[in-house]
């Protein structure tokens, strides 16, 4: 068997293979990333090959090439290679072929590589997330103008005609001509980005028309073309996750637990280093699942735990319960009920009968 260690930049690879049997084979060699050919002829001889690339913004184009000769490509987690982050003696030609004999020895933390269509709906999310965040600090700008002279209009207003007018009514007399010329061109740059953002809502509208699984996910209630998408893009497939827990544990909802010796087990908060997107589609889809269904079986969930732990960790705990809803209703390829799924329905009861019970 045959492994690759590839240290991955802009602009060049370093490549290095090592042979199980009689070590290092070829390398180190440094590739440019345009010579996609040559890195094919170098990986050609040996078989059957392992790939192992560190997650980075490289990875995607090596995924392609590799999978395409052949060969079996291998995702490390970049945070997790604590022997390549720590080592004293750090170069490209050291890092690959570390990475090449801890494959050989088992050591390498694994990460799925998402296929190209699940990049494409990503990128398609990320790009619309962009535009968002670039209009909400203009807005946040043109308020800040607006508090320095004591005026206040609620958030969201300035988006909206109405909102517009107030502010040309009240605040722009108060205001000076630098901080009017800052208003007028943010507004002329907002103007620009509410036509695409509303371009790429319809966008991904249509792409999540067009998989069965972002259209079982519309079915619940709070969870629309966006948010649907979303969660496709992160979590599938669902063979990754051997149970409902682990899909809940790769969103970052489950605590961390902690052992040593005799001092037993200990649950602490939940992860920082847990995939963001995921975990932020779930925890908001539960703000929006109880306005749009106040009478579910999951918001009586989060009203209960509300009133024994609060809001915040109420929101995590009916995420957590969400997720493994989403793992069931994929597994099954069922639609959302007002039941709750197996497994889950001893807790319904339970809540019901006790609010105030310290379980979970």
């Amino acid at each position: 068997m045959f492994v690759a260690g590839v240290d991955a930049h802009t602009r060049y690879v370093v490549l290095v293979i090592v042979d199980s049997a009689a070590g290092k084979v070829l390398g180190p060699v440094r590739i440019r990333t345009h010579e996609r050919e040559r890195l094919l002829a170098a990986l050609a001889p040996y078989r059957p090959l392992d790939v192992v690339v560190e997650t980075s913004s490289s990875w995607p184009w090596l995924h392609d090439v590799v999978t395409g000769a052949g060969g079996r490509f291998v995702l490390a987690h970049a945070r997790r290679l604590r022997a390549i982050a720590e080592a004293n003696y750090k170069s490209d030609e050291v890092d690959a072929e570390l990475l090449a004999r801890m494959r050989l020895a088992g050591l390498i933390p694994e990460v799925h590589p998402s296929s190209r269509e699940q990049r494409d709906w990503a990128t398609l999310l990320r790009h619309r997330t962009t535009l968002v965040a670039e209009r909400t600090r203009l807005v946040n700008r043109i308020h800040a103008q607006l508090h320095r002279h004591g005026c206040h209009l609620e958030r969201g207003r300035l988006l909206t005609r109405a909102g517009r007018q107030q502010l040309r009514a009240t605040a722009w007399p108060r205001l000076t001509v630098e901080e009017r010329a800052l208003v007028r061109s943010h507004w002329r740059v907002i103007r620009e980005l509410q036509p695409l953002v509303r371009a790429l809502d319809r966008r991904i509208a249509h792409v999540a028309a067009t998989i069965p699984e972002a259209r079982l996910l519309t079915t619940v209630p709070g969870i629309g073309p966006h948010r649907a998408l979303l969660l496709c893009a992160e979590a599938l497939p669902l063979s990754r996750y051997r149970t409902p827990g682990h899909l809940a544990a790769y969103a970052g909802l489950v605590p961390r637990t902690g052992q040593s010796g005799q001092r037993g087990v200990r649950h602490g908060p939940i992860p920082a280093g847990a995939n963001r997107w995921l975990r932020g589609a779930l925890v908001r889809a539960v703000v929006s699942h109880v306005q749009c269904a106040p009478t579910s079986w999951l918001s009586a969930y989060y009203t209960a735990q509300k009133s024994r732990v609060g809001w915040p960790v109420a929101r995590i705990a009916t995420a957590r319960k969400l997720a493994r809803v989403v793992h069931a209703m994929l597994r099954t390829k069922t639609p959302w009920s007002n039941e709750p799924p197996l497994g889950e329905s001893s807790t319904h009861r339970m809540l019901q009968a006790r609010p105030d019970s310290p379980s979970l």
